[in-house]
This record gives structure tokens, sequence and C-alpha cells, in this order.
């Protein structure tokens, strides 16, 4: 005769396909495998992690390798993921970022806090550190000259529809002003070295600029985070004021699509390769002496197909001065840009993310910006 643990064990995974519990609870990874008998919700290994630091709310074991109560499982079954999300999401703000598995851990785990801890989507009022749409503290930043990171007070102004930053405490002028409508922020733990650290980019000049921060308190960084994305959405409403919601919110904040080494050449095609750090972002290849650099050394647009734009792989017979074998040649309407890879795999990898830039039609908003790459010096 089964025992009553093998019941148990029998009955919480009956309960694992249910609609809902098939998705880890908090960042929708499959299969989870673990779960919260305090919350009554199913998750992921990675996830339990994050929830074993609230003891107080959450009391994590496995499914598979854990005793279970029948009282336990009993709490399961009238919960579950599907009733957590109605509980504790009913005032998620539409522009607040909503972690995946993909996401750092930062993020993940205050998203958790925020949840059940904080309850700040049950209650509105707890939202109040970045849906204000102003924002000021002390951020570290890293200097552009020495690398060192730096106390600076920030200041977000949805009114002034900027974000600045100061040198001295007192200064009136700021040293930076970067516009809302040209702000992306994005989690770069590991490029940074520090868990909380986020990159924030802006335009100046029609020029990417940089610059790198975190914050000792990891709930302090993510609502900075937030308070961006608040800014960005409600810039975003006024200036398409018929569009959907969830069109805007797309397009708040982005991760990049790929980053890495590779060599270049110059111009001729005759120079020596040099290595260099890249980035891409949307259509903008950027490329960089050291990963954070305050500013791209250069930048190549890669528009359509339809417009002339093609990426080939290998490199012209002739070519010199390579130190890695897996070459890409990007073909522009003005001039063809050499690159070499460390690796098939990395080279196959960039290709494809140039390739699905190339085979997407340009949106009327990238023809000027595309312009403005054959313009310049």
């Amino acid at each position: 005769m089964a025992s009553e643990t093998d019941r148990n064990r029998r009955r919480l995974l009956a309960l694992l396909d249910l609609a809902g519990n098939e998705l880890c609870a908090d960042c929708g990874a499959p299969g989870p495998e673990w779960a919260s008998f305090t919350l009554g919700v199913f998750m992921c290994q990675s996830c339990s992690g994050f929830h074993r630091n609230i003891p107080h709310i959450s009391r994590v074991k496995s499914v598979l390798l854990d005793p279970w109560e029948a009282s336990e499982v009993e709490f399961m079954a009238s919960n579950g993921n599907s009733a957590a999300k109605a509980k504790y999401e009913q005032k998620v703000p539409a522009f607040y970022y909503c972690p995946t598995q993909t996401d750092c851990q930062l993020l993940r785990e205050q998203w958790i806090r925020a949840r059940y801890e904080r309850n700040e989507f049950i209650y509105v009022e707890r939202q109040e550190p970045y849906s204000a749409g102003y924002r000021e503290g002390f951020l570290w930043k890293r200097g552009r000259d020495n690398g060192q990171f730096l106390s600076r007070k920030f200041i977000l102004s949805e009114r002034e529809g900027a974000l600045k930053y100061f040198n001295k405490h007192d200064a009136r002028e700021p040293k930076a002003l970067m516009k809302i409508h040209t702000i992306n922020a994005t989690f770069q733990p590991a490029k940074i070295g520090n868990p909380h650290g986020l990159q924030i980019t802006y335009l100046k000049d029609n020029s990417t600029r940089n610059i790198f921060v975190y914050h000792e308190d990891g709930k302090e960084m993510v609502d900075w985070f937030n308070a961006i994305r608040a800014a960005r959405f409600h810039y975003l409403q006024v200036a398409f004021p018929g569009a959907h919601d969830v069109d805007l919110v797309s397009k708040l904040t982005r991760n990049y699509i790929k980053e890495g080494y590779m060599e270049k050449t110059g111009p001729k095609h005759t120079e020596g390769f040099k290595k260099r750090w890249f980035t891409l972002d949307d259509r903008r290849l950027m490329y960089f002496k050291d990963p954070l650099d305050a500013y791209a050394r250069g930048e190549v647009f890669i528009g359509s197909k339809e417009n002339g734009y093609t990426v080939v792989p290998g490199l012209p017979p002739s070519t010199q001065g390579y130190h890695w074998q897996f070459g890409i040649i990007i073909v522009t309407p003005d001039r063809k840009f050499l690159f070499a890879c460390e690796t098939e795999e990395e080279q196959k990898e960039w290709i494809a993310m140039f390739q699905s830039a190339v085979n997407r039609p340009m949106l009327p908003q990238e023809y000027a910006v595309e312009a403005h790459f054959k313009h310049k010096p």
C-alpha cells in the first residue's frame, strides 16, 4: 500500500500540471520543482534561493525531495500560482519591470521582495519611490578617466524631462543633463563588477554616452531603475497620445542585443586589426576600447537589406593583419566593415544578430538616424 508520503507527493506533482503552476510563480521558468508552503506558490530552484532570504514570509521545500504533510499539500491545492498572482499583483504599474528567468539576480530578488514582503502591488502608497515623477539621491558613479566610483547627486525630474547629476554636492550646474526621451538603463552587474551595477546611456549630439552607477542598497537601485522607466512611460504617453500602454512599455528600457569582443580594421582594410568591445543596440553597432568607456570610438548603422545592407561570413582573401580567424563583413551602401571573432560560435551569434537587423524593414524614424550616420565627419 502506498504510504501517506507517496500519496502527498503524487498529489503535489498533479498540482504542478494545473494551469499557472507549470511555470515558476516569480520568473516564469518552466518546470518548477520547489514550493513555498507558507505562500502556496510553486517556483524554480533559482527563485527558491531568494525566498530563503525572507524566511519570516516564505518557507520553501523541494516538491521531489522533501517530505510533505497532508495539511501543507491541502494549502498548496487551495492556493497556487494563479491565485497568488491575483492577490500579490493587483496594482502593478504598467511601467514596472517584471523580471524573467534571464534577468540579473538583483531584479529577481527585489521583485520577489516587492510582491510578498513589501506588498507593493497590493497598496499603491508603497509605490511612491518610483511613481512620483521626481527623485533625488546619491549614487556611486564610475569616473570617466580613473575608473574610481565616486558619490554623486542625481536628480530625475519628469517635469524637466531630464536626469541630471552633479559633481559637487552644492553645485548649481549639473555635470551632465540626460534627456529622458534618449535614456536607456540596463543592469550590467558582471560588466560593472558590482551586483547592483546599472548602465545608463543617453544621446548627446546624436552619439551614445554611457555612465555606470550603483547603490549599496538593492531596493534603492531597482527603485531608480523603475523611476526612469516611469518617467519615460509618461513622456511617451504624451508623445504618442493614441498608443496603447503595452506598445509603450516595450520602449521604456532595453537590454543590448549582444555585447562582446571582436577585432576590427579601418576603412582602407590595410590597417592592422584591433581588439574592441562591441555593443549592438537595436541598429547601432558601437565599439569601445574598454567595456566601461564613457563613449564609443565609433558606430556603425545597420539598416535593412532593401536599403543595401548585407552580412557576409568570412573575410576577403587579400585581408591581412587579423589575429582571430572567424571573419564577418558588413556591407553598407557606403563601405564594407571587416570584423573578426575569436571562435566560430561567436561568429555565428554575431551574424545571427546582424542578420535579424538586416531582415527587419526600417521604420520611418530610422531613416533619420541613418542619414545622421552618413553625414558624420
